[in-house]
This record gives C-alpha cells, structure tokens and sequence, in this order.
C-alpha cells in the first residue's frame, strides 16, 4: 500500500481553491478558527449527517429523532455540571499578548519567537494559571443583569435529557430506546486549531440510548461496533480507525466507560466521535434540580427506574475533515499531477458531472437534456462547459465527483455518451435512454476505497 500524500496544508488548500471550506470573516482577516462551508462543502456535510440519520433512525424502530434549542434554561448547566466544572486552565503573556491553555504549554507556540514555547523565551512573562469557562455567555432581553444572563449550548446531549419524560409519553417509547440529534454546539476553546478539527461553533452528531441499568454493558459493547462499522462501510480505511478505551484517570466521574474512535490524521491519532456509558448521572441531576421525576415505570413488571444512559457522540466537521485525509490522493496521468478525491459516491458532493465536449454543434442542448434526466431520476448532478475537457475532468476529480459524462459529436449520430470512472478512469459508451439506470447501478453497489490496493 502506497505512503500516504496528504497533509493538512494540502486540504486546507484544496478546500478554499474549490469551495469546500473557507476561513469565515475573511475580507476581515479572519476570527479564530471559525469556518464557512461553501457550495461543495455543505453538500458534504449534509451527505454526512443524511448517513448518520439514515443509520441511526431511518434503519430502526428505536431511536427517534429530536432539535433541541440552542438556549436552554440557565439551570440545565447548574444541573450538568457545566456551570461549575466546563472549565480549562488558562495562562497569559504579558509580553505577546497571547492566551494559552496551562497544560498545553508543550505544543503551543511562543508569540514572537514561534520556534520556542511559552515561557522559554527571555521575554516571556506569564501569569499564574486560572480556569477560564467554555461556555459562551448571552443575555436574554435588552438589559444586562444577573437574572438574564443565558448560556449557548455547549453540547446537544442536555436538550435530549430535558425531553426525555416527552419523548417517553409522546413517541409511547420504552427503553431500551434512543434519542438521536443533530445541531450547533459552542466552546469558547483557548487553543483552537488544526482547521475544522476543533472550532468555536461546531455540529454534533448525538444520539443518547435508555437502557435498563442491568443491559448498559451490552449495549455499550454494541454501540462500540455499530460505530466503528458505520466510518468502515463510507470508506474510512480500516488500518486508519482505531477505538482507544479511556484509561481510568481519563473517565469523567459518572461514566463506568468511555472509548474513542480514533482516525489517523495527519496531526496523529485523534478523536473522532466518543462513546460513553454514562450511567444514570444526567437524568438524576436534573430530577434533583427540577424536582420533577424522569424515570420509567414499568407495567408489565411492576418495576421503577432510572434508565441508564449510553452515548455515541460524533462531531461532523471532524467526521468531514476524516473523510476528506481519508480520499485525499494524487497520481500522475498524461506526464500532470493529478490531485483526486476518492470519496464514497454515498459522500461526494456531486454523483455525476455532465460536461458537453464542444459549446457548439447542438453539443450543449443535449448535454442539457441528460442532465435534465438525471435530475429527474434524483441523481445529483453539475453541468460544466467551462474550459478544456481536461481540466473540467481535473476540477470534478478535485471534489469527489465519482463519475463524468461526456456529449460528444457521436452523441448527436447514436444517442451514447462516454462515462468515466473517477478511480479506474475506464471510460464506456452508454446510451442515453439507459444512462439515469447504470448510474443508480453503480452508486448503489458496493464500494471499496482504491487506496487500499
């Protein structure tokens, strides 16, 4: 198996030059690592949250789905532990005016002499450490007082325990039963970094899953498969994921368990989604500070419990950020470079690129024409009559774009087009009336990445 070409720099500028990502506020010079999703990066994404939903819910009879708000009652972190304990140690420099966390002085990087780290540099002159919360603080209604004062959320899982007893009597749910949402998080991260892999405003992918007390282990065990299996099966080489068990001093103090799925990036092995088994701390907190009961009663039984809590965690700019390192790829092809994203069809932005070799010659009125029966048959598709034939293929290997289909002067005598692989690069003769089927052929069948062979 060939070394891997990708680098972080790599992606970065692949995704401003084609309009994946881009820093947001940019005519601004930029905020700290905060991003916009551009045209091809939000086809993305969403294809990345529309998986996981399909996984999650659409595949199941036990897991509904739910959007919580973004502000919740100020009491929910009071009830958390967020208010008092979501804090990270933070220093300042005197000298550069820099903010650092106190227990990553080992990675960061001296303000004027980036070569050293805080602290060892002459003029460095730091404060003490103190704790700096990660919440980021609003204010509900035009005036600034205590009583006003509101929190952005720092993850989605509170709201689903809120609207747990809801979801109980509404959805005629029991456990084992799973809540599954998808949204915007905020962290007022002191030393965020590494592009989309940690951002001040973030998606999360949660699901929390009720279990009787007595079946947590069982289904913390399943839910440790079923989401290594779900990065596998859209591509993710296997030699590339690995889940990291959470030493005992790692576990926060209600979890009996906690693992990592890990990706290896080109920064090294990081986290890409945690699973916890966190026991029934949350429900039974906010029991005691609403004072209202969310436990489940069991009929047939007799039985009254708090149900247990297993949660797979995913974040989707890290999902993304994966399944980009993951495709990234270069080979070489007519003496040029080619830069080739080797995404999953289920994944790519555009499934199929409808490009009329001439602007002339009634080329383009027929290439409108497929293109208007692929979008009639839901195949997401993009015209381009745009430059060379070469480059345009350059440009949709750049994105993911799985196949290509090229309307050329045969097109006009028999009704065929040419459709080229992406990976393979074989190109073949189709005919048009049996184009919109070959194509749902192909991106329903069964994918394995290239960069494996």
């Amino acid at each position: 198996m060939p070394a891997d070409v990708v680098t972080m720099d790599k992606i970065v500028s692949l995704c401003k030059r084609r309009g994946l990502i881009f820093p947001a506020s940019e005519i601004y010079g930029g905020i700290a690592n905060t991003y916009d999703y551009g045209h091809y990066g939000v086809l993305l994404k969403q294809n990345v949250v529309d998986a996981w939903w399909r996984a999650m819910v659409h595949d199941r009879d036990d897991i509904v789905a739910l959007d919580s708000a973004i502000i919740q009652h100020p009491r929910t972190w009071e009830a958390s532990g967020h208010l008092a304990g979501f804090t990270d140690p933070l220093v300042d420099c005197r000298a550069c005016k820099l903010r650092f966390r106190a227990d990553h002085l080992d990675v960061a990087s001296c303000g004027r002499k980036p070569s050293k780290r805080p602290g060892e540099d002459a003029a460095c002159d730091l404060t003490e450490a103190r704790d700096f919360n990660l919440m980021f603080e609003t204010t509900i209604g035009p005036v600034r007082d205590g009583g006003s004062t509101a929190y952005l959320r720092p993850e989605t899982a509170q709201g689903i325990f809120l609207n747990f007893r809801n979801v109980l009597q509404v959805a005629r749910r029991k456990p084992p039963f799973g809540i599954a949402q998808v949204g915007k998080s905020f962290r007022n991260e002191i030393t965020p970094g590494n592009f989309i892999f940690r951002t001040l405003e973030f998606e999360q992918m949660e699901m929390e899953f009720f279990v009787p007390p007595a079946e947590a282990e069982r289904w913390y065990a399943y839910w440790l498969d079923a989401r290594m299996e779900w990065y596998r099966s859209l591509g993710l080489r296997p030699d590339h994921l690995r889940l990291r068990a959470h030493d005992p001093d790692e576990l926060s103090h209600y979890s009996s368990g906690t693992s990592d799925v890990e990706y290896l990036f080109p920064i090294g092995w990081s986290e890409l989604e945690g699973i916890a088994n966190r026991g029934n701390f949350d429900l039974t907190q906010h029991a005691r500070v609403s004072g209202e009961k969310l436990e489940y009663f069991d009929q047939a039984t007799g039985e009254r419990y708090v149900p247990h809590v297993i949660e797979p965690a995913a974040g989707v700019g890290r999902s993304v950020l994966a399944f980009l390192c993951d495709a990234y790829d270069e080979d070489e092809l007519g003496g040029e470079k080619r830069t080739v994203l080797r995404l999953h069809p289920r994944l790519a932005p555009v499934k199929v690129a409808v490009l009329p070799l001439l602007r002339k010659d009634g080329q383009p009125e027929l290439a409108r024409e497929v293109r208007a029966a692929l979008m009639a048959a839901a195949i997401p598709s993009e015209y381009d009559e745009s430059g060379a034939i070469g480059r345009r293929y350059r440009r949709q290997d750049e994105i993911g774009t799985p196949y290509a289909v090229t309307i050329d002067h045969q097109s006009l005598e028999d009704r065929t087009v040419t459709l080229r692989d992406r990976d393979t690069l074989a190109q073949v003769r189709v005919a048009i009336d049996d184009l919109a089927g070959e194509l749902v052929r192909r991106l329903a069948a069964p994918w394995r990445s290239p960069k494996l062979d």
